[in-house]
Formats: structure tokens, C-alpha cells, sequence
């Protein structure tokens, strides 16, 4: 009998311990002291992500194999031809800020536009040099 006593208590406080558990809520705590976590996470996490970290930065003269002079060069030439493409632009748009249809020529460049239909533009772009053309369409109302 005392055996039998001592498995109903035994089961019991197992039960108990059961029913007694309970659930806690969950909290977040975030890792990254920049974003509210502990500050001495933080030397951790930066070795972490220079260990991760195979990227090499190149200076830009080097990764192009350019010099300063060349640089410059290809500069001056970038800053000219965004002025002729300034007044090309200006005679081929009128003064509503639409695009005119016609042709325009330049020394090396000749730029058509044509009204395809219904405020459809198309323009071609084409290289004196070497016949290339590029082409893309705009619509306008």
C-alpha cells in the first residue's frame, strides 16, 4: 500500500510539474549594437565581417590602366561632346519642349526623327564614320 501511495504522489508531483510549466514570452534581443543590442558585440561582429571579407579595393588610375593625362583627356572629351549634344538637342526641340521631326546633321553624326503615327517619334542615329546606327522610339502627346 505504501508503494502504491508512493506512485500517486510520485505521479502527482509529476503532473504538477507539469501543469506549473508554463510558457514565458519570447523577447527579441538583437545581437547588433547598432541596432539596440549589446555594445560589446560589437568588435566581435566587425572581426567577423573582415574575416568574411575577400574584396580588394583597386585605385581607380590603376583599374583602368589610365594616367592622369588620359583621365583628363577622356574628361574633356566627355565635358565637349555633352556641349554639342546640348545645341543638337536644342534645334530639335521646339519651344513647347517637344521633338520636331526632321534631320539634324552634325560632322559625324547625322539624327533623323520621324513621326511614325498617333505622337509616336522614332530617331535614328547614325555614325558617318563607320555607317553604325543606334535607334529608340518616343512617344509624346
Amino acid at each position: 500500500m505504501q508503494r502504491m501511495s508512493l506512485v500517486v504522489v510520485s505521479l502527482a508531483l509529476v503532473s504538477g510539474a507539469f501543469v506549473s510549466a508554463q510558457a514565458s514570452e519570447l523577447a527579441y534581443v538583437p545581437n547588433n549594437p547598432s541596432f539596440g543590442g549589446n555594445p560589446l558585440n560589437g568588435p566581435v561582429l566587425l572581426n567577423q565581417a573582415q574575416a568574411q571579407n575577400h574584396f580588394t579595393e583597386k585605385s581607380s588610375s590603376s583599374a583602368s590602366g589610365q594616367t592622369a593625362l588620359t583621365q583628363f583627356n577622356s574628361m574633356l572629351q566627355s565635358a565637349i561632346l555633352s556641349r554639342v549634344s546640348s545645341a543638337v538637342t536644342s534645334s530639335i526641340v521646339g519651344p513647347n519642349g517637344q521633338l520636331v521631326p526632321g534631320i539634324v546633321e552634325t560632322t559625324d553624326f547625322r539624327i533623323s526623327i520621324t513621326n511614325l503615327q498617333g505622337g509616336l517619334l522614332q530617331i535614328v542615329t547614325t555614325d558617318k564614320n563607320t555607317g553604325q546606327t543606334t535607334q529608340f522610339q518616343v512617344n509624346q502627346p
